[in-house]
């Protein structure tokens, strides 16, 4: 079930529906709004309809007992390929999608599909493509198989390389709305006092992604502290120091690594508030924010010394001694 992206899902089940589909399709939207989940979903209607027994729900929908669905949920579906970063032996994940994945799609693209006459990939993110990764499935798009769907979930498609985004048909998700928000997470967590998921709501922006970290992860607190130096700014430090003594230890990994990713939406979202001299103070600040946090992963940046220099970009809006 997909809440909130009505557009996208009536646009795919009308190409579905005629049997004009376009081999590409760029899943294109912020980060955490149900944009992998719709490829998945997309891609199991489509394969499950192909190979039988039909499907009979209305949309997307498939039953989750529906042969081709459990072949799919158990990463078990011949023809059914889906790319993301991988682990890296060491520890957390690898920085890219790199181009021996991709090339490994061509076992899949060469031979007739198993089940039916469909096949599917998903790229999850083609963002993460990297430069070699990106032109040979470019080499892909340019010639595919007869009923081959490639969907490539992007939360920054600008930064793709045209010749790919030209080859794909352009799916736009939305920030989910406060309603499909909290019927999301009222399903996610049944338990949860009705304060706390207007909470996660409130944080999260409109990002189920994003609410499911914050709850996972704890992060409402790490978010205020950032908010409370980027409006009141942190002239002894000390609100800079407590944010990289809570996330410099090793066993806050996952925390630090989700802290890089909200610092700079944070920026972002008080940029649109602010005007004149401090709204080029905060675009200054995005900008340092998300070169910052590009770097820190890929050059294994200490965590402490990451989030204190974070803190001080964070600090250069509010301009307060």
């Amino acid at each position: 079930m997909i809440v909130g992206q009505d557009k996208a899902v009536e646009q795919f089940s009308n190409a579905w529906a005629s049997r004009r589909l376009h081999h590409g399709w760029l899943l294109a939207g912020p980060k955490g709004v149900g944009k992998a989940s719709f490829a998945r979903i997309a891609a199991t209607r489509v394969l499950a309809e192909a190979a039988g027994p039909p499907v009979g729900l209305p949309g997307l929908s498939t039953q989750p007992d529906h042969p081709i669905a459990r072949l799919i949920a158990a990463g078990s579906h011949p023809d059914f390929r889906w790319l993301e970063r991988l682990e890296r032996p060491t520890g957390g994940l690898a920085r890219n999608i790199s181009v021996d994945q991709v090339r490994s799609l061509g076992d899949l693209l060469s031979v007739t599909p198993s089940m039916s006459p469909w096949r599917a990939i998903v790229i999850d993110s083609a963002d993460d493509l990297e430069a070699s990764a990106a032109n040979a499935l470019l080499k892909m798009l340019e010639e595919p198989p007869p009923n081959t769907l490639f969907f490539l979930v992007s939360h920054a498609p600008g930064r793709l390389l045209p010749t790919i985004r030209s080859r794909c048909r352009r799916l736009d998700f939305e920030r989910l709305d406060s309603d499909a928000m909290t019927s999301l997470l009222s399903c996610s967590f049944p338990e949860e006092k009705a304060d706390r998921i207007r909470s996660l709501v409130e944080f999260s922006n409109g990002s189920i992604g994003r609410a499911m970290d914050i709850a996972a992860l704890d992060l409402a607190p790490l978010e205020g502290q950032a908010l409370a130096i980027l409006r009141g700014g942190d002239g002894d430090n000390s609100r800079r120091s407590k944010l990289a003594n809570t996330l410099g230890p090793k066993a806050a990994a996952d925390r630090y690594a989700a802290f890089l990713e909200l610092v700079p939406g944070l920026i972002a979202q008080e940029a649109i508030t602010l005007e004149g001299d401090a709204r080029g103070r905060a675009l200054d600040a995005y900008a340092n924010a998300r070169e910052m946090v590009a770097l820190a992963p890929r050059l294994s940046l200490d965590p402490a010394a990451t989030v204190f220099q974070l803190g001080g970009i964070l600090a250069s809006v509010a301009l307060k001694p």
